[in-house]
Formats: C-alpha cells, structure tokens, sequence
C-alpha cells in the first residue's frame, strides 16, 4: 500500500486538533519539509530530557531547581504538541502510513518512562512509585493496542490516560518551581506519583471492561 493511501481511522480525541492555529502551524511544518515522523522523535527528545531535567531538581539548588522544575513543564507540554501534529502532518501531506502508527506509539512509551523515572528520582519523589507507574503506564497503552489488536477499536478513555498523566506532571512542575522546599518536605512529587499509579489502574479496568463489551456486542 503506498503511503498516500494509507487511511488513519483510529485517533485519539482531542479538542485542539480542531483549532485553526493548529492547523496553520501543521501546514507551516508540512510547506517546510518536516515528516510527521520526525515529529514524533522530536517529542520523544522533549520527554527524555524532562525526565533529565526532573532528576536534577533532587541535587540542584533553589534557584537552579526552580529553572529545572520550569524546563520539565515546558518539555512535557512540547512532547503534548508534538503528539497533536505529528498526526495532523502526516494526513496534510499525504504520507500517513502503517510504519507512522509504529512511530506514533514506540516514542510515547520511552516519554512516559523517562518522564515518570526522572520524577521518582526528583526532589520529593520516591523511585518506586517513579518505575512503576513508568510501568503502569506502558501497561495502560498496551490495553488500548490489546483492544484495537482483537477488533475492538482503541479505548482513549481515562481518568489517567496520557494527557491526564502529563497535565498532573506540568501541574506538579510548575507547583514544585514556585514553592520547591515546601515541595521537596511534602513529597509532591511521590503524591503526584502515587496519584498516577491510582489513576492507571483504573484506566485498564475500565479500558478492558470496555473492550470486553465492544467484543460481546460484536460477537
């Protein structure tokens, strides 16, 4: 199947794919040769150096911590937009394709996973609860592909799907970037943390118990 032929009919809902900035901005990148894929990497970047920038804050001082705290908010929600407009590119010049859908999931798992690591190592955190909901939230995504693999259609439903977990990260940063020592004493990070594992279980039950239904009708 050539590139252009290519159908995307299994999208994550989201509001500001109907924006016409977004659409200006897609259509900026497309004029300017940039491919969906590289997109997709470029966020993945974005998530890994976040991941960096949150581990710091654990031995950096006030000042230096706070501009930390601030650069991971910031590359979080860069990782967010990239994820809007990789898809809107590849549909804008044509070269939406089976090996996009590869692009567009491998990254996401290695943000989370660096994003969650880097925040259990943060000022504040606890490790643990950082690798596991790291895990938790692969594990979350691999319910959404097991539905879409067994003919039910992928299930965006949260409450902790991917932008809920990052809008709690950015939130968190920014909190942690305005009150750091009352941040690092109260542990927000490890609560952040401890909420996102909460968050992902029940997003699998009620992922799978969606899909359990989508396969009893269609059966």
């Amino acid at each position: 199947m050539a590139e252009g032929q290519y159908q995307v009919t299994d999208r994550r809902p989201i509001a500001a794919r109907r924006l016409a900035t977004m659409h200006r901005l897609a259509g900026l990148l497309v004029r300017a040769g940039v491919s969906a894929n590289s997109i997709s990497v470029a966020g993945m970047i974005c998530c890994v150096l976040a991941g960096g920038c949150l581990w710091r804050t654990a031995s950096a001082g006030p000042w230096t911590g706070r501009v930390l705290w601030l650069a991971a908010a910031a590359l979080v929600q860069l990782r967010l937009l990239a994820n809007l407009l990789d898809g809107m590119v590849a549909i804008a010049s044509g070269t939406a394709s089976a090996l996009g859908e590869l692009f567009n999931d491998a990254p996401d798992r290695v943000s989370d996973a660096a994003t969650f690591i880097g925040l259990g190592f943060a000022a504040g955190g606890q490790p643990t609860l950082g690798w596991s909901a790291a895990m938790l939230s692969v594990m979350t995504a691999y319910v959404r592909l097991l539905g879409k693999s067994a003919g039910a259609g992928s299930d965006f439903r949260g409450p902790m799907a991917k932008q809920q977990r990052m809008f709690l990260v950015t939130v968190l940063s920014v909190l942690c970037a305005v009150i750091p020592a009352q941040a690092h004493d109260w542990k927000l990070a490890a609560w952040c943390l401890g909420i996102i594992c909460a968050g992902c279980l029940i997003t699998m039950g009620r992922r799978l118990a969606g899909i359990a239904s989508n396969l009893r009708r269609a059966a």
